[in-house]
Formats: C-alpha cells, sequence, structure tokens
C-alpha cells in the first residue's frame, strides 16, 4: 500500500477563516500581553496566580496548558486586547 505524500507529512490543520486566534500559539498570545500590558496589568485582569506571584512565561505556560478555564480567561483578555488596539487605530 503506497502513502501519499499529505499522509507522510502528518494531519492537515482545517482552515478556521473565522477564528481570530487561528495559528497563534499561547505562547505568543502571553507574549505580546505581557509586552503590551505588563505583568501587574495582566494580574489584574486576568485574576490568576501565575500572574501575580514571581510571574514568568514559562511557568505561566506550564499552568495555562494544564488548565482549560484559565487558558480561556487568558485568551477572551487577548481577543478584547486586540479588539481596543483596533479601536485606538481608528480613532
Amino acid at each position: 500500500m503506497a502513502v501519499t505524500e499529505a499522509a507522510a507529512i502528518g494531519p492537515t490543520v482545517p482552515e478556521q477563516p473565522k477564528n481570530p486566534l487561528h495559528g497563534l500559539t499561547l505562547e505568543a498570545i502571553l507574549t505580546e500581553l505581557v509586552e503590551a500590558r505588563g505583568w501587574e496589568e495582566l494580574g489584574r485582569q486576568v485574576r490568576i496566580q501565575c500572574f501575580v506571584n514571581e510571574p514568568s512565561i514559562s511557568s505561566s505556560l506550564k499552568f495555562l496548558r494544564k488548565t482549560p478555564w484559565a487558558r480561556e480567561k487568558l485568551e477572551s483578555y487577548f481577543l478584547w486586547h486586540r479588539r481596543e488596539l483596533r479601536r485606538q487605530q481608528q480613532d
């Protein structure tokens, strides 16, 4: 049985044109928020201890990957952040 080239590469990721998070890694999302807002503001807006007590990208990523509700909160805040940036650029 012959293996097709696509099967040899691996499963394909379906296109998600209406998903604003498509193609973004959790690390990219967190890094953008920290650079734009800072850890202190992030801890105030997204009440998660890993953003308040000795925050770091690596420790926060470990927690967020294991905790779906925390990841959802961060993604929601990220989407709000992006909307605010677009509004500021339009003004």
